[in-house]
């Protein structure tokens, strides 16, 4: 009896031993090479990886209205992460926002995006995260919400209300290229999760150019206390080519315009490691889409007397790096002159630069970001603001002057963050 009943465990653990296999074969390495890419255009790992942790393990701390949330365990762990997830299950999370068990997602995933995937694309993602991440055993956190905020019932008509459950669908009238382009700022780069303005319900006001409140997508967006710049601004479409989108999503810098705050991440995570047909075809999607009528041009004219203390601290602490002309270094010191960031008519980015600092994006090309230190322990708020402003309306630049409000508001922001 003994020996029947340790045959049965051997040819059991061999049974399965042979199944384990047939499930780790069940992709074809190119089918996970090809959702390794997909992952990276979609940015998986950065929200998904806490500082410090592991790949994919979860952790990171999103801050929302209604308090803070942990992003999840996505590795092939079976206890923790997705491991027991079917395709159907984890298309349904990706896409839709509902987790096995009907477990609504809050919408700091960019499932909104995420719709827009194709089924092929999805199945490549699954096989990347089934059998090219490694396992972890990081257990998932609790937001970090009270009562009623936990309820996750009042999601399904938050997603009934707002999520578009809509793959992309190619436009017969545009090119091959641009469709492309299309499909991934609209999809997988869920560019608009940051660089479209959200409504009451932080509901994302348009999800693509030609849905319904498109002239409202990709102009700007407010995320962490930066500014996501407009990308249908005169500006910014006047400074940048389709090229020059690419060569930015690459490096992190094109022309007069070098990006800060969590583009940084985006590039350094996500976007470097696209092919450059594929960020040519982002280049190109952006560049169409129809920009305002007009540069930003001041209309209130700034106190001569704010622009001359402005040039005497931009004397005092800038003028080493960007130079007397305001021109900078080229690959050292992004120059100010007709920089999208200082002439954007929200001026929340040059303000954030200056009282917090900033670096550029970690490249393989750049591996050793440039970094601006932060000012704000010795500048008042009303010096920021002549500085800001002597920036803002030097040099042929001509934007609206900055306020000592502006700047004590958005410092006791970042403060409190």
């Amino acid at each position: 009896m003994n020996k029947k009943m340790g045959w049965r465990v051997m040819l059991a653990g061999l049974l399965a031993a042979q199944c384990g296999l047939a499930v780790a074969a069940q992709f074809s390495d190119q089918e996970v090479q090809r959702g390794a890419y997909l992952a990276r255009a979609g940015d998986c790992v950065a929200c998904h990886t806490a500082p410090g942790g592991k790949p994919f393990a979860g952790g990171l701390k999103m801050v929302m209205p209604m308090g803070a949330i942990y992003s999840s365990n996505i590795t092939p762990d079976k206890t923790h992460g997705i491991g027991n997830y079917s395709f159907e299950q984890f298309d349904r999370a990706v896409r839709h926002g509902v987790a096995p068990g009907g477990k609504y997602l809050y919408p700091a995933m960019p499932y909104p995006s995420y719709a827009r995937v194709t089924p092929q694309d999805m199945r490549a993602l699954y096989a990347y995260f089934m059998q090219g991440v490694t396992p972890n055993p990081t257990p998932n956190r609790k937001p970090d919400m009270v009562w009623p905020m936990t309820i996750r019932l009042p999601l399904a008509i938050w997603n009934w209300l707002f999520v578009r459950d809509t793959v992309f669908k190619p436009d017969p009238k545009q090119s091959a290229q641009w469709n492309r382009g299309a499909y991934l700022v609209e999809g997988l780069g869920h560019c608009g999760a940051c660089h479209t303005p959200r409504g009451l319900f932080f509901q994302e006001k348009a999800l693509s150019a030609n849905g319904p409140g498109g002239k409202l997508y990709l102009t700007g967006g407010t995320v962490e206390h930066w500014y996501a710049s407009n990308l249908r601004s005169a500006c910014l479409q006047k400074t940048l080519s389709a090229q020059d989108f690419a060569l930015l999503l690459q490096t992190g810098s094109a022309q007069n315009y070098t990006v800060a705050g969590g583009m940084t991440e985006v590039i350094h995570h996500s976007t470097q490691h696209l092919d450059h047909e594929d960020l040519l075809a982002m280049g190109v999607y952006l560049k169409s889409l129809p920009s305002e009528t007009s540069a930003q041009v001041a209309g209130t004219q700034p106190d001569p007397a704010a622009v001359q203390r402005g040039k005497a601290l931009y004397d005092q602490h800038c003028v080493a790096c960007h130079q007397p002309n305001g021109q900078g270094v080229p690959a050292a010191f992004p120059s100010l002159v007709a920089n999208p960031s200082v002439q954007c008519i929200n001026p929340t980015n040059a303000i954030h630069v200056i009282l917090a600092g900033a670096s550029t994006a970690v490249t393989a090309s750049a591996p050793a970001p440039m970094v601006m230190p932060p000012f704000g322990a010795q500048l008042s708020d009303q010096q920021i603001a002549d500085l800001v402003t002597y920036i803002r309306t030097s040099w042929g630049n001509a934007a609206e002057p900055v306020s000592a409000e502006q700047v004590k508001e958005l410092r006791r922001a970042i403060a409190s963050h």
